[in-house]
This record gives C-alpha cells, sequence and structure tokens, in this order.
C-alpha cells in the first residue's frame, strides 16, 4: 500500500497580513531549496528562513510537500502571467516577428529564477501539484494554436494543433536544458536565433527571421 502524500493547502490566507505570512514561507521554501537541496529541506529550516514559528507554518502548509507544491503552483503562474505577457505582442505581428517573440518568451520566462526551475523539475519527487512545466506547455500551446490557425494558408503545416504541440515542446525542451547546461544562453541572441530559424523551417517561411 503506497502512502499518499498530503500537498493541499490547510487553509487559505485572507487578510493582508496572513498573504505576507505565507509568501515570506514560500520565499523561504524557495531559498531552502536552491541552498540545501530537496532532500535537505525540512519544515523546521523553512520556517526558521522565513522569521516564523513552525507552529505558524503548519497553520497553512501540513508538510514539506505541501510547501514544495505550493511553491511549483506560484512559480508557474509567474511564468504563465510572463508568456501572456509577451503573447499580447502577437496579435497582429507578422510570422517572423512572432516567432521572434515567442521564442524570446520562452527562454525569459525560463530564465525567470532558472535555480528553482531547475530544483523544482529535477530534484523533486512527482508530487499533487507539481505539474507546472505541463500546465505552461498547456498555455503556450493554445496561444501557438491560436496565431497559427488565422495564418495556416501560408505555412507548411497540415494540423495546427499538432504542429503547436511540436513547436512548444522542441522550443521548451531547449530552454529547459539551457537552464540546466547552458543558462548564460538565455540572455544571449545565439540560442535564440538558431531556434528562431528552427521554428521558421519548420513552418515552412521563407527569408531571414527579423530582427
Amino acid at each position: 500500500m503506497s502512502l499518499q502524500l498530503d500537498t493541499t493547502p490547510r487553509k487559505q490566507p485572507r487578510q493582508q497580513r496572513a498573504k505576507v505570512t505565507v509568501d515570506a514561507i514560500l520565499d523561504a521554501t524557495a531559498q531552502v531549496l536552491t541552498s540545501l537541496g530537496y532532500d535537505r529541506a525540512s519544515t523546521n529550516r523553512i520556517a526558521a528562513r522565513a522569521g516564523v514559528s513552525v507552529g505558524t507554518l503548519y497553520q497553512y502548509f501540513p508538510s514539506k510537500e505541501a510547501l514544495v507544491a505550493a511553491l511549483a503552483q506560484r512559480h508557474c503562474r509567474q511564468m504563465n502571467d510572463m508568456l501572456a505577457r509577451y503573447m499580447d505582442e502577437l496579435a497582429d505581428a507578422p510570422i517572423e516577428v512572432a516567432v521572434r517573440v515567442f521564442v524570446r518568451a520562452m527562454l525569459a520566462v525560463h530564465a525567470h529564477d532558472p535555480q528553482l526551475h531547475s530544483v523544482l523539475t529535477e530534484q523533486i519527487p512527482r508530487l499533487a501539484g507539481m505539474s507546472f512545466v505541463h500546465e505552461l506547455n498547456q498555455v503556450s500551446q493554445q496561444l501557438v494554436a491560436a496565431y497559427l490557425s488565422d495564418r495556416q494558408p501560408q505555412l507548411m503545416v497540415n494540423n495546427v494543433e499538432i504542429a503547436s504541440f511540436v513547436l512548444v515542446t522542441a522550443v521548451e525542451a531547449v530552454a529547459h536544458l539551457a537552464v540546466l547546461e547552458r543558462p548564460q544562453d538565455l540572455h544571449g541572441d545565439a540560442l535564440c536565433e538558431e531556434l528562431c530559424a528552427l521554428v521558421l523551417r519548420y513552418l515552412g517561411v521563407q527569408g531571414a527571421v527579423a530582427a
């Protein structure tokens, strides 16, 4: 019989003071995870880093797993918000410009707290609420599919839904590995240029990538 880990918060903060406390606890969770790793992180260490008692922490979170799940969900919301802000620029943009914006957006969201992103995806076991990468990809695929649907006659793709899945998966995989192996490239132009070229060739768009 497998042990079911409780990753559900005990209660949601309603007053501003409680929200500040919960944010401090989640910030401390991120700091402990990135400095010590998942195995060495504990509720005692997290509470000490947050400057609260363990009892206060347990008022909101029943376990370390619940803390990590809540942190992953917050990280996902932040990444989705960043991606949505970038994608707002795409509505009327030509395909070459849209590809550049999308690729830069994916690199930017992965560059947001890359140490935390690495810990959440590489060190932590699969827990309820830990599917933030899947959620980010789902949001990305919906945005890309909506854009491509309006321009399908210009593209060499037969199925927009599958094309969106392929493109988002490919770009996300490169961005994710860049976080782990080449973080310096997340902020430069070279990786962006290569990814833009890959996407445009897949879509069958002729010509150079727009600067």
